[in-house]
Formats: structure tokens, sequence, C-alpha cells
């Protein structure tokens, strides 16, 4: 009986799939949470993009604290001129929100 390869394979796709679901989700939850309307993960939209972001902020000690309060805010004059409004909870929850900041801090 030949034995079969299959399952290297299978654990391999099994672990891809697992390590893109957080990234996934935080997707979704910025697109629920409207957060896509002015951004986008490569290119500036109305707001700047989410890796511009992580690279203004990459490193810096308490930056996703920072982040979660200028999304609670709203926040203006850091990437010029149009300002962004505060997001409550009805947007998205605080533990939703640290998700997403945490995924953005990635990208």
């Amino acid at each position: 009986m030949k034995r079969s390869n299959s399952l290297p394979l299978v654990t391999i796709s099994l672990a891809a799939l697992l390590n893109s679901a957080p990234t996934l989700a935080s997707q979704e939850l910025a697109q629920k949470a409207l957060c896509t309307g002015c951004h986008t993960v490569a290119t500036k939209m109305v707001g700047p993009a989410y890796k511009d972001v992580a690279a203004k902020y990459k490193g810096q000690p308490g930056a996703a604290a920072a982040l979660i309060d200028k999304v609670r805010k709203g926040s203006t004059g850091a990437w010029g001129a149009v300002p962004m409004p505060p997001s409550g909870t009805d947007k998205i929850n605080d533990a939703d929100l640290k998700t997403v900041i945490d995924w953005v801090l990635k990208s």
C-alpha cells in the first residue's frame, strides 16, 4: 500500500487559513464600522492608507492607545486638513476597535 503525502499539504493549508483569519476578521470589522469609507490598506483615499498609518506609528510605545483615542474623539491635522470625525461605540465596540487598530499597525 502506498502512503499518501497529502497530510503535510492539508496541515500547511490549514495553518495558512488560520493565520489569515485574524486579517480577514479585522478587515471585515473595519468595513462593518465604515472605516473603509475613508481608508484603504494600500492607497490614500479621504484619509491615510493603513500601511501609511502603520509606518508613521511603527515602534512607538502607546501607538495603539493613541490611535484608539483618535478614532473615538476624532482627529484633525495629523494627516492634512481633512478632519476625521469621532466614531462612537455605536459603530464599533472597544474590543473590535482594538482588533482593527492592531491589524492596521501590522499593515
